[in-house]
């Protein structure tokens, strides 16, 4: 029988990086932070002496233009005031971010959608933030424990991260073992298998724990899904729809593991790229992680063959992962077709080895 627990209260504190429309001053924002004339330089000019002021020991440097700060607008899923937040540059620093603007554990936070409020997989954010986006943050809600019958070998999930230590499903395989089992659900967070914690586990390890788990056995699996509640507090974004999909040609902010965020607009092929060696991870690993699937393309755009990208990959933090030689040709195969204009957009079907 499931076992359910008090489920934690969160409170929004109103700060000064909550606000209850969606307006940002930029304007004055700007003329804060740009750089105004001096009044005697002003002077000189308007009378028209010929004589320059003289420099400073500023005016000798070279002047840089100050790159433009990026600004996002964020709600809590379950319902919110609309919080300002910017100065990230990857996952774990834009959930502090979300964090401190509604003063709550940052450990609170499960993953982000982008432009809905629902638990919606297709709109996950991952690696990539369109500029226009607006946020969601989904905060950890009724932990739940169950136990279930491993009567086959596949259980029938697909398991993603949020980047920042929590491993949660994405997809249940319909008709599946998790599919019949009562409670567990989609963008619940996997907590727990047979009382050992998975907190701080990556998606790799934790599917690889379900997968171990002998075919015949009962095991206790307790989640933590998202909080639900009424959505009164949500109100419209901004009145812009987003960017929705990658490929659209619009700007987005690329979040990286290491090293700064860049602006870049998406590449189709990188997008059909990346889909389909997103349906090898899941066919093969029972994982979903796009950003994983644009670095595993990044190694493979700069390989000239299927020994250089194993080389590549085997150099770079992703032989933790443990990929076999023949998912690694399989790997190469999607790239090199993507490279020469052979691969075409690829469908979600996926079949999980675990």
């Amino acid at each position: 029988m499931p076992r359910f627990f008090n489920s934690k209260k969160h409170k929004n504190a109103g700060n000064e990086n909550v606000s209850d429309n969606h307006n940002v001053d930029t304007a004055n924002k700007n003329s804060r932070d740009s750089p105004h004339p001096s009044d005697d330089t002003t002077g000189n000019e308007a009378n028209g002496g010929g004589s320059k002021a003289p420099k400073s020991n500023t005016d000798q440097l070279p002047s840089q233009v100050p790159r433009p700060k990026l600004v996002f607008h964020c709600q809590q899923a379950h319902g919110s005031p609309t919080g300002i937040i910017s100065g990230f540059t990857n996952v774990k620093e834009l959930y502090q971010k979300i964090a401190d603007c509604y003063d709550i554990p940052v450990s609170d936070i499960l993953f982000c959608t982008l432009n809905t409020h629902k638990v919606d997989m297709t709109r996950l954010l991952g690696g990539q933030i369109g500029l226009d986006d607006f946020i969601f943050a989904h905060v950890k809600g009724q932990p739940k424990e169950v136990e279930v019958t491993k009567s086959e070998d596949a259980l029938g999930l697909t398991i993603t991260d949020n980047g920042a230590g929590y491993a949660f499903i994405k997809r249940i395989k319909e008709g599946s073992i998790m599919d019949k089992v009562p409670f567990i659900a989609v963008g619940d967070h996997i907590e727990k298998i047979n009382g050992e914690s998975l907190i701080g586990c990556r998606h790799f390890e934790v599917a690889k724990k379900l997968k171990e788990i002998a075919k015949g056995s009962v095991f206790t699996i307790r989640t933590v899904e998202p909080m639900k509640s009424g959505f009164s507090n949500i109100g419209p974004s901004t009145g812009k729809k987003g960017s929705g999909n990658l490929g659209s040609g619009k700007q987005t902010l690329r979040l990286r593991s290491s090293g700064p965020a860049t602006v870049e607009i998406p590449d189709e092929v990188v997008t059909v790229a990346t889909d389909k060696i997103n349906n090898l991870l899941e066919s093969f690993m029972g994982i979903n992680d796009t950003e994983l699937a644009q670095t595993i393309w990044e190694i493979g755009k700069k390989a000239n063959n299927p020994s250089d990208f194993a080389i590549g990959i085997d150099d770079s933090e992703l032989q933790v992962f443990g990929f076999t030689d023949d998912f690694v040709f399989d790997l190469w195969g999607a790239i090199s077709d993507a490279k020469s204009g052979r691969l075409n957009q690829v469908s979600a079907d996926f079949s999980e080895q675990f």
